[in-house]
Formats: structure tokens, sequence, C-alpha cells
């Protein structure tokens, strides 16, 4: 199938809703300041897809030193890549504090987590290394195993069985290349709100001699005593050779790190192609940085918080009969059954009737017969906002249920 017949598949697919406002689904337009409740379509809506977990956003101590940083360095500054012109005090200062943090003894700065996860992969293996990955994992390890040129090896989301069944195939490889063993995995992976298995996964090092990398994008922040995410939490932050978060979550800003054993970063930091050949974070993220790892570390009633509006509606969906998986985290998703086109008009009608605004997952993500809603709980939010929402939730699952969702006329928005 080439480029114009896929683009005739996906138009034919959202044919029924050709109706509703360009990128009504794909491109949606949240307006306003950074909160629980915003603007869509110029109507007020309460929002459960900001992965602002902490409230750090519009947190106004953030805010002034956002903007403090911003009035005094500008946003150019520094010029240029970190090797050549573009490193700071403040660039080490940040790595120096986030290193102590996570418990590692070094760590490097990245521009974006996504790129930054991509460009790690590339740099620490090569043809004669083996990766094996959870087949759940996220895009941006997809991707990066798409520049490997060596062998890969998946294992089911979380099967420890398999993964030992995927390590033994990558040992007897690596037992003739002379080649070591990279298991990639997340913390917490953002779709289903499971963490990964990693106390059972670094159970199985000293069998395979295996080095581990995680990308805990959605644990940093929210999981573990202190914050310091789901090897924390797991009690195995020891045995995490390359720990990844992105600073897109729970800090509420733009940019990520890598931490992991001197050697290993020093390394990454005359190897990684995304930072060598790219400018380095502008001081302003750098100085917001800092502030949000500051609040991150002295608040733990930011954390509080947000665990007792996750668990209010955690239990509270459950309470009422919602299917909300197997999570593990902050991550809430609701399954329903049904199809594409009823995902899309239960959707419109939560944000149109019930002023819930929330995202829709369909497949390939999940199986065909499935809705996800994904619910993304923050501090910020409160615990009438979670009845709120269970309430709408509840009405819209008897809905799907009578078939009301299979008619179209659902889908008419008057303004």
């Amino acid at each position: 199938m080439d480029l114009f017949e896929k683009l005739n598949v996906a138009e034919g697919a959202l044919g029924k809703f050709s109706h509703l406002p360009k990128d009504y689904f794909m491109f949606p337009k949240l307006e306003g300041e950074i909160a629980p409740r915003m603007k869509f379509n110029g109507k007020e809506v309460l929002t459960w897809s900001l992965n602002n977990y902490l409230g750090l956003a519009n947190h106004p101590e953030i805010r002034k030193a956002d903007a403090d940083a911003a009035a005094q360095w500008g946003l150019a500054y520094p010029m240029g890549a970190r090797m050549m012109s573009g490193n700071s005090v403040n660039h080490i200062k940040l790595e120096e504090q986030l290193a102590d943090f996570i418990k590692k003894e070094s760590v490097m700065l990245l521009n974006y987590g996504y790129q930054g996860v991509v460009s790690i992969i590339d740099a620490i293996v090569d043809r004669k290394d083996v990766i094996v990955y959870d087949a759940e994992s996220h895009a941006c390890i997809i991707d990066g195993l798409r520049l490997h040129i060596g062998k890969r090896f998946v294992y089911p989301h979380n099967n420890i069985e398999n993964l030992e069944t995927q390590l033994k195939r990558a040992k007897r490889i690596t037992d003739e290349t002379g080649g070591g063993i990279l298991v990639i995995t997340e913390g917490v992976f953002g779709m289903s709100g499971n963490q990964g298995d990693l106390k059972s996964i670094v159970e199985l090092k000293k069998k395979y001699n295996f080095r581990l990398f995680v990308d805990d994008a959605h644990g940093f922040g929210t999981l573990g005593e202190t914050g310091a995410g789901a090897g924390e939490a797991q009690g195995v932050q020891d045995e995490i050779d390359l720990y990844f978060s992105t600073f897109a979550k729970s800090m509420a800003s733009i940019g990520a790190f890598v931490g992991g054993d001197e050697r290993i970063i020093t390394y990454l930091r005359y190897t990684m192609r995304s930072q060598i050949y790219a400018k380095s974070l502008p001081m302003p993220l750098v100085v917001g940085a800092m502030k949000r790892l500051e609040l991150l570390r002295t608040k733990p009633e930011l954390r509080e918080q947000l665990w007792t509006v996750v668990n209010a509606l955690q239990s509270g969906l459950k309470k009422h009969g919602f299917d909300i998986g197997s999570t593990k985290s902050c991550v809430t998703p609701v399954l329903f059954h049904g199809g594409i086109g009823e995902g899309g008009n239960m959707t419109v009608d939560l944000r149109e009737n019930y002023n819930i605004f929330c995202s829709m997952v369909v497949y390939p993500v999940v199986p065909k017969d499935i809705i996800m809603l994904r619910l993304i709980p923050t501090a910020a939010h409160t615990l009438a906002d979670v009845e709120e929402t269970i309430k709408a939730f509840a009405s819209v699952k008897t809905k799907l249920d009578e078939g009301v969702y299979k008619r179209e006329e659902i889908m008419t928005i008057t303004r």
C-alpha cells in the first residue's frame, strides 16, 4: 500500500467525522492557562490529558523562576553545542544535582527526550551487540532500535520467562561475536500504566551479564519514596545501568537527562550525535529545571496530593465497574469494548456534552475491538474533579452499552 492508498484508507475511516472542526481528534487545541480546566473550541472543559503530574506548569515559584531566568539570560544563551561553546556552570550544576537525586555517578543533559533515547541506543551498541526489549516499548525506543545494525529480540510485555528465553538466544550470539547484551524497558509504560518488572529483570543480570537501560519518563517525580522513580520504588535503582527521564512530565518543561556510571556517561558525551551536533539547552530551561528539581525534592506534599487524586480516581472507577487494566502508576487507562467509530462518538460526547477532555486511544495501540480513554491525574486536580469525571464516565458507558454511539447523529455539534 503506497502513501496515497494509505491516505484514502485514513480518510475513509474518518469520513463520518468530516463535519467536525478540522483536527478535532488528532491536533485538538486547548487554550488558556495550563490547569485542570481549560478551553476547547471556546468551551471550558475538565482536562485529563496533560502530563503535568505535580502541577508545576503554573506553580507561582516556577513561573517566577522561568521569567527571571529569561529576563537575565534570554533564550539564545549559550550559543553552540556543549562540546564547543554551549556549556555553562549552570548546565554542569543541574547535572550534578540530578545525579545526586537519582543516585548515579554522573548525568548528561539532553535537549529532548525522544531524540535522546534514539541517540543513546545508537551510541552504545554496535553490530556485535544484541538488544532485548519489551514489546510495549515507547516509539522513541523502537526508532532507536531501527538504527541498530546488530540483532535485536523482543519479549512480550513484562513476560520475564520469555525475556530469559530471548537472553539465552542473545548470549549464544554474543559468545561468538564478543559483543554485549542491552536490555531495554520502561519504568512506567505510558499507555497501560504498568511498571516495568525491573526487580525480576535485574535478578537475571548475574546469569546473563547484560546492561539495563530504563526509560522512566512517567515514573520520575511520581514514584519512589523521594520521587526518584520506578527504580527507587522497586528497590533496584543501583542495578539500572542507564537511567533516563524527560523534563516533559513531572518537571513540566523541555529537556531530558540520562544517568549512569561516570565512565559510560563520559562516553555518551563524545558519541551522542543528537547532542554533539545540536545547540545546548537554553539557559532559562536549565535554570528553570533546577527550580523544578528543588520543588520536587523539598515539597513532598505535591506528590502526596497527586497520589490522593490518583487513588481516588482509580478506586472510584473500579468501584463503579470500570476496567482500568493493571496500572501501577498515575497513568489511568479506562477500557471499553467498541470500535473506532464508537470511540470517536463517545469522546465527542464527553467533550461536548459533559465537558470532559481526555485522550482516546484506538487500534493499533490497543486491539481492534477495544477503546481506551487515558486519564492523567495531576496534583492540580481536586476530588470534586474526580467525582464529576466518574459520573460522566458512568453516563457514557450506559450509552455505549445501549448502542447509542453506533448512530451518527450524536456527532452533531452546535454552538
